[in-house]
């Protein structure tokens, strides 16, 4: 009976390793989508984010143009990456608001100052209430809404420069 306990150990590390193998091959999808995805925006004005662009509100967004709508911070490693593809797309006539999560001006400024500027209007949504209203899971995340205010499409992470053509085309069938 002893010989046998002296194994034990070794059986239950065997079945742990055996247990993270399988969670490491088989991951569950972590990925939060948004159920407002068809809805209309939620109803929301904030104030402006920095001296340089107007506040934004749910209004601004049903003007009968479609758009992208970015959420983003200026602490955001993600949001550094997906710069240049905003201004891309700024530079194809794409309207983009965005709402800034959790931040300060001054770092807002900085931010915008360094890694460019493709906003028309900037949010300031300092307890990320309007982030969590419109079912974000966290920063950066883009949606598209039409020119009627419903929200089309979700883009959860940066935008890579592969996502771009997909969401122009997007844009354009929301029109």
């Amino acid at each position: 009976m002893n010989r046998w306990l002296l194994w034990l150990p070794l059986a239950l590390f065997g079945l742990f390793f055996a247990a993270v193998a399988v969670g490491l091959m088989m991951p569950k999808d972590n990925i939060i989508e948004s159920k407002m995805v068809g809805k209309p925006m939620p109803a929301f004005t904030l104030p402006a984010a920095v001296e340089q662009r107007p506040g934004l509100s749910s209004n601004d967004l049903a003007d009968g143009k479609p758009k992208l709508l970015n959420i983003f911070a200026s602490w955001c490693v993600p949001c550094i990456a997906e710069a240049p593809q905003l201004l891309a797309l700024e530079k194809a006539g794409v309207e983009i608001h965005a709402i800034a999560s959790r931040d300060t001006p001054q770092d807002i400024a900085n931010f915008l100052n360094r890694w460019g500027n493709p906003y028309s209007k900037i949010g300031s949504d300092t307890t990320s209430s309007v982030q969590l209203e419109l079912g974000s899971s966290g920063v950066p995340e883009t949606f598209v809404i039409d020119g009627n205010g419903i929200i089309v499409h979700q883009h959860i992470g940066d935008i890579r420069k592969e996502n771009v053509p997909e969401l122009l085309k997007i844009l354009e069938e929301s029109e």
